[in-house]
């Protein structure tokens, strides 16, 4: 079957399945197709069964897992469509030797605190007031155990740990990680190249119509390995970048672990893949514009982080007035924590970055242009909107409290919201078709087993 084939079946998508209709989805198709097995791997910090689908019979496995953040529902998507497809198409998953085992989501508590933006229309404000993502020892993606250097984390998790004992039991040999962005366009990260994977899997962007994305790299540290391609890196690249940057002790900033990828590397070293497919909830043409302006792209990196810094210290100061009404156990409260603590230190090593390394250099193009004043400045002002959702759990807290707290978060809402309008108002952005991105993350998985089958 050819590949276009399988993506001319992927159905209109109109918006992000909950949960619940993920699980429901995937008992429904355990008892309709004997083929199909529906595995209990774990259990969420809260108590929520982790399901895993089995497909196939090969003698390689693949391990797809979507929600490694809670805030990135469409490999969720992609894996509803994928486990349908394999389970309706019993002769095409043995053509592909592999044995799958999808987990539609892996990040099921995180995931249900961001169920207030999937479903209607889709918008960035919709986005912002119902986002949530959390502490960075808490995100499945980033809490794997490691030792580098004067770091070491050793507490995973429930989720990362049934991922780890998974990885173990199937030593498999392509591993996807099903990541999105929000602003931008659609990059990857891969372990290594191997065939013509970089040009393929540019190529098919191209032809599916999706921007690139060609601004500032996600971290300066990424080594770039093609035009929107980066290598996979773990906890140690990020340790020696701040270690660079005037910090004595890194693991003051990072208090987290390494990623899935490198976890795999030291089960499987090389001899398994792993791909990452970023890719946007929203499009602006100028992400892709190559061409240069008349700014320096220092000048622009260094007011960029002045202004998160802004937010930062805006965030700190409406923290430190609503903490003492908080419960500190709530998933929220370690998230807002958690960014306090570490992302004012982390903005000062990114500011020394920016005004000491030689890649600044020069003018910035259209599409770095765009990431310095739009896409990072979004960001950031998704993480204070967190705050506006514990000003209401505090109200839970202390009802005594209603009317000094209320007026804390309608303040913040009207902040966040000014500020949210006025960036969207240099942008002519649209919501990009959830179908096509499923469209580019399944390609994406198909070409790279492609290129591995042929190396």
């Amino acid at each position: 079957m050819e590949l276009i084939e399988i993506l001319n079946q992927i159905p209109e998508y109109k918006e992000f399945m909950t949960i619940a209709e993920l699980d429901d989805s995937s008992k429904k198709l355990a008892e309709k197709f004997d083929h199909v097995d529906l595995k209990e791997i774990g259990k969420s910090r809260e108590g929520r069964t982790i399901y895993c689908l089995k497909i196939g019979e090969g003698k390689e496995n693949t391990l797809l897992f979507g929600f490694p953040h809670p805030n990135e529902p469409i490999g969720s998507m992609s894996l509803e469509f994928l486990s349908c497809f394999l389970a309706e198409n019993p002769e095409f998953t043995k053509e592909t030797g592999y044995t799958w085992y999808l987990i539609k989501a892996i990040d099921i508590d995180g995931a249900i605190l961001n169920e207030g933006w999937f479903k209607g229309e889709f918008n960035p404000l919709k986005y912002a007031k119902n986002y949530y993502r959390p502490a960075g020892y808490e995100q499945i993606e980033w809490s794997f155990p490691t030792k580098y250097k004067k770091l070491e984390f050793k507490t995973p998790p429930s989720e990362t740990q049934a991922l780890m004992s998974l990885m173990k039991k199937l030593k498999p040999k392509f591993m996807y990680s099903l990541h999105n962005s929000g602003f931008g366009g659609v990059y990857f990260y891969v372990t290594r190249g191997v065939g013509n994977l970089f040009t393929d899997l540019i190529e098919f962007v191209k032809k599916e119509k999706l921007p690139l994305h060609l601004g500032e790299p996600e971290a300066p540290y990424i080594k770039t390995l093609h035009d929107a391609v980066f290598e996979l890196f773990g906890i140690q690249e990020t340790y020696d970048f701040v270690e660079t940057n005037g910090v004595e002790d890194p693991q003051d900033i990072l208090r987290c672990g390494t990623s899935s990828d490198d976890y795999l590397k030291r089960i499987m070293g090389d001899k398994s893949m792993a791909l990452v497919c970023e890719m946007p909830y929203f499009y602006d043409e100028a992400i892709d514009d190559l061409s240069h302006t008349e700014f320096e792209r220092r000048d622009l990196l260094i007011k960029s982080i002045d202004y998160m810094k802004d937010v930062y210290n805006h965030s700190k100061k409406i923290f430190r007035s609503i903490k003492k009404y908080c419960k500190k156990i709530t998933k929220l409260y370690s998230a807002v924590e958690y960014l306090i603590k570490t992302s004012g230190m982390m903005l000062e090593v990114y500011m020394q970055d920016a005004k000491t390394s030689s890649m600044y250099d020069g003018k910035a193009t259209v599409s770095q242009a765009f990431d310095s004043n739009i896409s990072s400045r979004y960001y950031s002002l998704l993480s204070i909107s967190m705050i506006v959702r514990l000003c209401q759990e505090a109200f839970l807290n202390h009802p005594e409290k209603k009317t000094e707290l209320m007026k804390i978060k309608t303040d913040l809402e009207k902040w966040i919201k000014k500020r949210i309008n006025e960036l969207l108002s240099q942008t002519k952005f649209e919501v990009i078709p959830i179908q096509k991105l499923v469209r580019v993350q399944i390609g994406s998985a198909f070409i790279t087993l492609k290129n591995l089958s042929t190396k």
